[in-house]
């Protein structure tokens, strides 16, 4: 028989970048544990819907999971909004992400329901987000999913002109030599950031450091895990989705 578990889901706040309260969204199995627990990082449109029902997904299969909002300091209102005013100030600075992720941890951890193990995973920006904190804060990260990060590698033959800025100064694949977990990268082969070459690019950089990776190249455009986007594509997303479950149960709950 299938197992449907019970999660229980709510907004929180918990203590972030500098200690500062931000809001975040939180489910978790309703069951003793221990389980696993998992930072899932939205994208620049936002912390949108989503992110949220990912979140939901994740912990009905098995993991306490938060999303912290890492928008707040445009304000609160409709995601689209807030995250248009955010990506006209070139999104959120890194060290205030990896800041936040750190706090969204630090809140996870702290309940003995959590067995200790953390995977973090982001789409699009999250998932540049995700790669770059596996790479910054290496002791507290036990697994990374990059779904389609853009902007990881930024410069050489893939890329053309760098696209540094004053927020995103540093290209996460400079980190890649700090890192210590496992990562999974999902990506579509029509997409242009991260472009093939970029994702080809990448992976050569983890295997020529003896990183241990798993790519997986699907024939769709960026975003296509996204069924609020006309470019979803469900046959790939059902496909891409297992794959991201079966890699967090592998290295954080065995």
């Amino acid at each position: 028989m299938y197992f449907y578990r019970d999660i229980i889901c709510r907004e929180i706040t918990y203590k972030g970048h500098k200690q500062k309260t931000k809001l975040a969204y939180f489910a978790y199995p309703d069951e003793p544990g221990p389980v696993p627990g998992i930072v899932f990082l939205h994208h620049h449109p936002g912390w949108n819907d989503i992110n949220i029902d990912a979140t939901r997904k994740l912990a009905h299969n098995g993991f306490m999971t938060i999303c912290p909002n890492l928008f707040m300091q445009w304000g609160l209102g409709d995601p689209s909004e807030i995250g248009k005013r955010a990506r006209r100030e070139g999104g959120v600075l890194d060290d205030q992400t990896i800041g936040d992720i750190e706090g969204s941890i630090d809140h996870l951890t702290q309940f003995p329901q959590c067995n200790g193990k953390i995977g973090v995973i982001g789409f699009c920006s999250g998932g540049r987000f995700s790669f770059m904190a596996a790479g910054r804060i290496p002791d507290k990260i036990d697994a990374a999913v990059d779904c389609w990060g853009g902007r990881v590698i930024t410069h050489g033959i893939s890329s053309g002109n760098p696209r540094l800025d004053i927020n995103w100064a540093v290209e996460p694949i400079s980190y890649a030599p700090n890192i210590q977990c496992p990562i999974l990268g999902i990506f579509g082969d029509k997409d242009i950031e991260p472009s093939p070459a970029q994702v080809n690019e990448t992976e050569e950089i983890l295997k020529s450091l003896g990183k241990t990776y798993e790519f997986y190249r699907y024939d769709a455009d960026h975003s296509f895990m996204d069924y609020y986007r006309e470019r979803y594509q469900p046959k790939e997303a059902v496909d891409a989705w297992d794959k991201i479950i079966t890699f967090f149960n592998k290295h954080l709950k065995d």
